[in-house]
């Protein structure tokens, strides 16, 4: 057996080996109550179930607190990305106008009549 196969054996073994009391008052969570029998130790229990709950709902305010205040600032700075870039497109576009109507002025419409030429006298 390798040393590798022996530690993962000794890990399942360990917490089969300990007593039920033991294995669980180490992990915090919530337990079954109604297998008490003594009215005082069923009220703790109940009242360590009611304590976890509580700093869980209070961790996981806090937690999603954090991301929607990171989403919104995020939202924040899109708005104002996207304010840049409808102050470019509309410069842009403005350009355009300008250059469209500055082609037309100096280029006249089909049809228009063309100046007339100048005839040289000699």
């Amino acid at each position: 057996m390798g040393l590798k196969n022996f530690v993962a054996a000794l890990a399942l073994a360990l917490p089969i080996a300990l007593p039920a009391e033991l294995r669980a008052q180490d992990i915090p969570g919530i337990e079954i109550c109604t297998v008490e029998k003594a009215m005082d130790r069923r009220t703790s229990c109940l009242q360590s179930n009611v304590e976890f709950l509580q700093k869980t709902i209070t961790r996981l305010t806090a937690d999603h607190q954090q991301k929607l205040d990171a989403a919104n600032r995020q939202i924040e700075a899109l708005k104002v990305a996207v304010a840049g870039l409808q102050k470019v497109v509309a410069d842009l576009q403005a350009v355009q106008r300008q250059m469209v109507d500055d082609l037309r002025r100096s280029v006249p419409a089909k049809g228009a009549a063309a100046p007339p030429a100048k005839e040289e006298t000699k």
